[in-house]
């Protein structure tokens, strides 16, 4: 059994988002949620290590943004 390498326990979400890399700007759906992170379902090309900008809808009108490095990526 693989062992867990998150420090934080991640919550199941559904959470509207965007986020803006050096080479994307893309919409998102945010799928799990903790205080260490987050995993961001888009398209769009992004490089690990890379600083993008991060909004995830909480609300109808309210979200919250942050710089989020990316740790991991899919193509």
């Amino acid at each position: 059994m693989e062992q867990e390498r998150r420090s934080a326990p991640r919550a199941r979400v559904k959470l509207a988002a965007r986020w803006e890399g050096a080479m994307s700007r893309e919409t998102a759906t945010v799928t799990d949620l903790s205080r260490s992170g987050c995993f961001v379902l888009t398209g769009g090309k992004v490089e690990v290590k890379e600083l993008v900008w991060l909004e995830i809808q909480l609300r109808e009108i309210e979200g919250v943004n942050f710089w989020a490095e990316v740790v991991d990526a899919a193509s």
